[in-house]
């Protein structure tokens, strides 16, 4: 059974970084795109970015050029690197795997829809 955990929330100031993981298991990475979403207090869950098997690489406007998605699939690893965080970054991050085959999985900002299975979520706070 697919199971995805994802960890590396925690606190941290503005312009502070963290690196947020995802462990998948039950079934092999490669088969996957993985995406990052965001779910803020009282608003609903949005993408962050995504990562197909051949590493293209999407990015909500919003992170690009201080996050970067990567993935390493003899470990069934997909890691968040989020640096110079803002406030507005705070939320509850879902890691989520999705059949690497579905039609346009990983073009432009990643939608709920094609991502069956998401991680239990990690807290980030970005606060001063």
């Amino acid at each position: 059974q697919l199971q995805l955990v994802d960890s590396g929330g925690g606190q941290v100031q503005p312009g502070g970084s963290l690196r947020l993981s995802c462990a998948v298991s039950g079934f092999a990475l490669h088969d996957f795109t993985i995406a990052w979403f965001r779910q803020a207090p009282g608003k609903e869950r949005v993408g962050v970015s995504c990562i197909t098997d051949s590493r293209h690489t999407e990015y909500a406007d919003s992170v690009k050029g201080r996050f970067t998605i990567s993935r390493d699939n003899p470990t069934n690893m997909v890691y968040l690197q989020m640096n110079n965080l803002k406030s507005e970054d705070t939320g509850v991050y879902y890691c989520a795997a999705g059949l690497d085959s579905y039609p346009g999985i990983c073009t432009g900002v990643p939608r709920q829809g094609p991502y069956a299975k998401y991680g239990q979520g990690t807290q980030v706070t970005v606060f001063s």
